[in-house]
């Protein structure tokens, strides 16, 4: 370096007033090495984006201060460099613009641990149904210049997602599950005491999804019914189901997730029309211990988050050019992952610590794929290796409440009997459930 050279450290430059922190993805230099002003040092994780750390100046590498996949703050130094860019002397990090909103809570909402019972409840057996037709990034993003296939995945975690074709309705993707998951829990059709259906995206108004199920299924005269809790629904349905044993009003009952978003996608609106898939996933819940045992419930829904994800138009199929409502699916991304995050790393602790279990005991935390980003924020802040988090989100996409039976499809062969399993989700509301399981 020339004799006028100087040394001076670098933050992180922040993306947004609200953030405080983001975490190092990878380091393209190393100490020694020489860079240009412009020349990317490093890629960033923050909760608005991954995004590129650009070198300020020219100069030379003299220690990296922090390594990948560390999360530092923004008021911390991660390099140190030597310049003799005079105007570095002066140099002050760029300002991050102001919040255009108000920031919701930070903290997760408050959860509610369901009546355990004296009953003991099993899930007896697990389906699943993915449409045929895979829908890859590079198809979508053709409406979308600036956009790579690469970086889709890098933000959402997300490379392909299945959408369903033009004859196929929410109904079809839970009927094939439903009879996978009766299959698998090695019982007659005629032996499910009700069924209980999480949907967001119902076949139509009313009658229920439930009820059009129980029609295809050719079963007697049972309580059927959809419930809606976004991306939490599963989970909530495997609570009524357990609750409905444990009061005597049934001894096996029929549990779907069931979503199509593939409809309600704006396809010129980057925050979402990447994320979602369709599918739909079941599970027969069970009296007695013969199956996976469920343990504790963790069940809860703050709406102060209420706007952070939204439509504003039922079903699954929708008119953009009738009425005024806004037919597709809205999130604020940015204020959504840092609840998301937040609220799923709070349930894992809540549902283990209800559970007896210590953290260093939880073989697999099996989350609603949201975005591979909120959960490796989630993993970190709960202090669970992101490893033992099941993930499937890179080739299923976010399937709402059909996300957590899918995946314990997909995982089951990979389970050993006696695994500690937490289930946990986060959907719009805000809605959070956790379910505590020993396969």
């Amino acid at each position: 370096m020339p004799s006028d050279s100087f040394r001076i450290l670098l933050p992180l430059p922040a993306q947004g007033a609200a953030e405080t922190e983001a975490t190092i993805v990878q380091w393209h230099v190393a100490t020694g090495d020489a860079f240009s002003k412009g020349q990317v040092l490093a890629q960033v994780d923050s909760a608005k984006s991954v995004f590129d750390f650009e070198a300020p100046c020219d100069g030379q590498v003299v220690e990296i201060r922090h390594q990948a996949e560390e999360t530092v703050s923004y008021e911390e130094a991660v390099i140190e460099i030597e310049t003799s860019d005079a105007s570095m002397k002066d140099w002050i990090p760029p300002a991050a613009s102001a919040p255009e909103f108000e920031a919701p809570p930070t903290a997760a909402p408050a959860v509610v641990p369901a009546a355990a019972g004296t009953v003991k409840c099993s899930i007896a057996g697990v389906g699943a149904c993915l449409p045929t037709r895979v829908v890859t990034n590079a198809e979508l993003i053709k409406g979308f210049a600036d956009i790579s296939e690469q970086y889709i995945q890098q933000v959402t975690g997300v490379r392909q997602r299945h959408w369903i074709g033009d004859d196929e309705k929410p109904s079809d993707l839970a009927y094939a599950a439903a009879l996978d998951a009766i299959k698998s829990a090695q019982i007659a059709t005629d032996d499910i005491d009700a069924i209980v259906l999480a949907t967001a995206t119902p076949d139509v108004a009313m009658p229920s999804t439930a009820c059009i199920l129980q029609q295809r299924l050719g079963l007697r005269p049972v309580p059927a019914f959809d419930l809606n809790a976004a991306c939490s629904g599963w989970l909530y349905a495997l609570t009524m189901a357990r609750s409905m044993i444990a009061s005597g009003m049934a001894k096996n009952v029929l549990t779907v997730g069931v979503d199509v978003q593939s409809r309600l996608l704006d396809r010129t609106d980057y925050t979402t029309c990447f994320l979602f898939g369709d599918g739909a996933g079941a599970a027969v819940v069970s009296a007695g211990d013969q199956g996976h045992q469920l343990h504790q419930t963790l069940l809860g829904a703050d709406a102060s988050g209420l706007q952070l994800a939204r439509r504003s138009a039922p079903g699954f199929v929708t008119n953009p050019t009738e009425g005024s409502a806004d037919p597709w699916i809205r999130m604020d991304g940015h204020a959504l992952f840092r609840v998301a995050a937040e609220s799923f790393a709070s349930l894992i602790r809540d549902a283990a610590e209800s559970t007896g279990w210590g953290l260093d005991e939880i073989n697999w935390v099996v989350p609603h794929q949201a975005n591979a980003r909120i959960l490796k924020t989630a993993a970190k802040r709960c202090g669970i290796p992101f490893d033992r988090f099941f993930m499937n989100v890179d080739h299923v996409g976010n399937t709402s409440s059909a996300s957590i039976p899918l995946a314990m499809v997909e995982m089951q062969d990979a389970l050993s009997a006696g695994d500690k399993l937490v289930l946990c989700s986060v959907g719009a509301g805000i809605t959070t459930a956790a379910v505590t399981l020993q396969w």
